[in-house]
């Protein structure tokens, strides 16, 4: 993914830190979000990234440190007085209001006319896939629907930040890989910097000009999609990412000792002892005389491809992506060698 271009800083955090009785949920974190930036926050439970948001939107006050949004401070500045938007997971529709009560509220909050509200309602749910469906009852919405009304609402006062909270995470997985593309084509078109959290990875990387991946209250990493999936930070980031073909290593020149025998890795790695992951895709199966002999534990269909899980004798399991023609079955022996291409030696020592 090519990241469009940005413009200015719109919103910075400074040294923001959160505590809660005496640990920190947010640790001292920097962080830049520019104008018509999409930047999406992962990481596991606890990580901070939702304490995060909501110290943004002015619903977690800060222990120490600065919000600014557009050059002003805003850490003291009450959540309903923030030029932001916020949508979470729940939607948190309101059920005695129709569709267009829920989509013109904040519209209503800030002195809109009623003619006003009408207009910019209809434009709205428009927008959003949803014409004409001003009059309908709430309950009667499937969860998609609600979703879009959620948005609609969010979007409504023109908010300079909009901040989503596990937007899609309610929803099953067909209908939110096709929103998910929706909403990336619908904040490009309108021109909105978007601060969205979420678990889900394939959401993330799909939506985001930016990904930071949060980790015990700090940033891991910040890059765009494909640095981060290409070249993970450390261990931790390369895990959570999914990546188990992670070892101890150590490199010397372009080669390295691992529990898998000598593995090559690119020019210019980093030298001496520390993590190494490999892809899936750089675990190439070959003849057995021709490269690390391994038994075939286990393969699991994919729908692009076949996990291959490989026991090689005395040294950790690996995993190899294959194409569904050419995955051999569980039982067989085959050989494996790696693709420099596909490893990264990692930063931050050996692994665990």
């Amino acid at each position: 993914m090519v990241a469009k271009r940005v413009s200015k800083t719109l919103l910075r955090l400074a040294d923001a830190t959160v505590r809660f009785r005496g640990r920190p949920a947010l640790d001292a974190v920097d962080l830049e979000v520019a104008e018509h930036e999409i930047v999406c926050v992962l990481g596991p439970s606890g990580s901070g990234k939702s304490t995060l948001l909501r110290a943004v939107a002015g619903l977690q006050p800060l222990d120490s440190g600065r919000v600014l949004l557009d050059g002003r401070d805003n850490t003291a500045v009450p959540a309903h007085k923030r030029d932001v938007g916020l949508m979470f997971q729940d939607h948190q529709l309101f059920p005695q209001r129709d569709v267009g009560g829920n989509v013109a509220f904040g519209l209503r909050m800030h002195g809109a006319s009623k003619a006003e509200q009408g207009v910019r309602v209809g434009e709205l749910l428009e927008l959003v896939g949803l014409p004409g469906a001003a009059r309908r009852a709430v309950a009667a919405l499937s969860g998609g629907e609600q979703q879009r009304v959620a948005l609609a609402r969010a979007l409504a006062p023109r908010p300079r930040l909009l901040m989503l909270d596990e937007p899609l995470g309610q929803l099953d997985r067909s209908l939110r890989e096709r929103l998910v593309v929706e909403l990336r084509e619908l904040f490009g078109e309108l021109g909105t910097t978007v601060l969205a959290v979420t678990h889900d990875q394939g959401e993330a990387f799909a939506l985001a000009d930016r990904v930071v991946v949060m980790r015990d209250g700090r940033i891991a990493q910040s890059g765009t999609p494909l640095e981060v999936w290409q070249r993970p930070a450390d261990e931790f980031v390369a895990r959570f990412l999914g990546f188990d073909n992670v070892v101890d290593a150590t490199v010397t020149g372009q080669a390295a000792d691992t529990p898998w025998g000598k593995v090559p890795v690119p020019e210019g790695s980093p030298q001496g002892p520390g993590a190494l992951l490999v892809r899936p895709a750089g675990v190439r199966l070959v003849d057995t005389a021709a490269g690390l002999r391994c038994t075939v534990a286990a393969r699991t269909f994919r729908g692009t491809h076949v996990a291959v899980n490989l026991q090689p004798e005395g040294a950790p399991r690996l995993e190899a992506a294959c194409a569904l023609r050419e995955a051999p079955a569980p039982g067989d022996e085959v050989g494996v060698a790696f693709d420099a291409a596909e490893i990264v030696v990692l930063g931050d020592g050996p692994a665990a």
